[in-house]
C-alpha cells in the first residue's frame, strides 16, 4: 500500500560562506508525518530519493521532495540505513532484517542474512550497508544479548549481490556504526570507543587503525583511497591524507555530537549532528563553519552532491539544501 505524504515547508534560512565553490547556500526546512525520527536519506537523481527511519518508515519522492509516497515493508523495526548502488539496485537494513530492490524501489523483498549457526549466541543488529560493485557488499552492526546489550562486533560479507552472507571476524567487540568503500578492495568501518577498522582486500581481513580518541565514531567518508573523514561524539572530527595510517583531529569549537559527514566535491563538505547542527567546509575539511539550519532538532542523515543535498532528523525533519 502506498500513501502520499506532503512535506510542509517551515523555513528558508540563508548563510554565506566566503571562498567556497558555492558562494551562497540555504536550507529549506520541512516536516514529513512519520511515527518517529528519520535516520537515513539517499537520492539517485535530483527528483528521485528515499527517506527512512523509525518503526519501519520508508518513503520515496519523484518530484524532488515536494511529495513523499510511503511504502509498506511489513516491518516495524527501525530502518538504520538505505543505500542505492545505482538507480535500480538498492538495499536497506532494519534491525536484523535486510531488504533488496532491483526495480528502483517499486518493490522490496527480504533476504536472509544470518543463517542458523552463524552466531553462537545473541541476535544481530544491522546498522550500515554498502556495496563496492554489483556483487561485493558488507553489512556492519553488533551482536546483542537478551538485554539488548552489545556483546560483539558484527561484520558480514557477500560476494553474490547480497543473496548470501558470511561472517568476518574482526579485531574488535565494539558496536560498529558505519562503513565506506573506495573501489572494490579498500573500505573503512567506524564504531564505538574510537574504533576504526580498515581493509585492503575487499573485506576478507581487517586491521585496526589508531583514531586517537575513545569517543564513539558514527560516520566515515572517503573521497579517494587517501583522503577521508570521520565524525562522532563530542564534536569529534578526524581527517586523514594517507588512507587512515594517521588520523588527525580537526580542531573546532562545536561540542555537539556529529552523525554524518559528506562531500559534494574535493573542497566542499558538510557535517550534520545534534541540536540542528550543520557545519560547512570549503577547504577540503581543514576548517569548518556553522550554518543556520532553521531547526534545533537532532539531524541524523545526510546526502550531498554538487547540484543538491538533503538532511533528515528527529520527528520527521527534512532539510533541503538550496544552492
Amino acid at each position: 500500500m502506498v500513501k502520499t505524504v506532503s512535506i510542509l515547508s517551515l523555513a528558508l534560512v540563508f548563510t554565506t560562506f566566503t571562498g567556497s565553490l558555492f558562494a551562497q547556500s540555504a536550507w529549506r526546512a520541512g516536516k514529513v508525518e512519520c511515527p518517529g525520527d528519520l535516520i537515513s536519506v539517499y537520492f539517485t537523481s535530483a527528483g528521485k530519493g528515499w527517506i527512512a527511519g523509525d518503526s519501519g518508515f520508508l518513503a520515496s519522492t519523484t518530484d524532488g521532495g515536494r511529495t513523499w509516497n510511503r511504502a509498506d515493508l511489513g516491518t516495524d523495526a527501525d530502518i538504520n540505513e538505505i543505500y542505492f548502488r545505482n538507480e535500480r539496485n538498492g538495499y536497506l537494513v532494519a534491525g536484523k532484517r535486510m531488504f533488496i530492490t532491483s526495480d528502483a524501489g517499486d518493490t522490496w523483498r527480504e533476504t536472509e542474512i544470518v543463517r542458523p549457526g552463524m552466531l553462537e549466541r545473541g541476535t544481530p543488529e544491522f546498522l550500515s550497508i554498502r556495496f563496492a560493485d554489483r556483487r561485493r557488499g558488507i553489512i556492519v552492526g553488533s551482536v546483542l544479548n537478551e538485554d539488548e546489550r552489545v556483546i560483539d562486533s558484527l561484520v558480514l560479507r557477500s560476494e553474490d549481490g547480497g543473496e548470501t552472507w558470511e561472517r568476518i571476524i574482526v579485531p574488535s567487540k565494539a558496536e560498529l556504526f558505519h562503513l565506506h568503500f573506495d573501489g572494490s578492495s579498500r573500505a573503512w568501518i567506524v564504531g564505538d570507543e574510537g574504533m576504526i577498522l580498515a581493509t585492503t582486500d575487499g573485506g576478507s581481513t581487517w586491521r585496526q587503525q589508531r583514531s586517537g580518541t575513545k569517543h564513539a565514531l558514527y560516520n566515515v567518508f572517503f573521497r579517494n583511497s587517501r583522503v577521508g573523514y570521520v565524525v562522532g561524539k563530542g564534536g569529534t572530527i578526524l581527517r586523514t591524507e594517507d588512507g587512515g595510517n594517521n588520523w588527525l583531529t580537526v580542531a573546532n569549537n562545536f561540542p555537539e555530537t556529529f552523525m554524518r559527514v559528506d562531500f559534494a566535491d574535493a573542497n566542499n563538505g558538510w557535517i550534520v549532528g545534534h541540536n540542528g547542527t550543520i557545519l560547512r567546509s570549503g577547504d577540503q575539511g581543514r576548517t569548518w563553519v556553522k550554518q543556520e539550519s532553521g531547526t534545533d532538532r537532532d539531524l541524523y542523515g545526510l546526502f550531498m552532491v554538487r547540484r543538491y543535498g538533503w538532511a533528515v532528523g528527529a520527528n520527521g525533519m527534512v532539510l533541503e539544501s538550496v544552492r
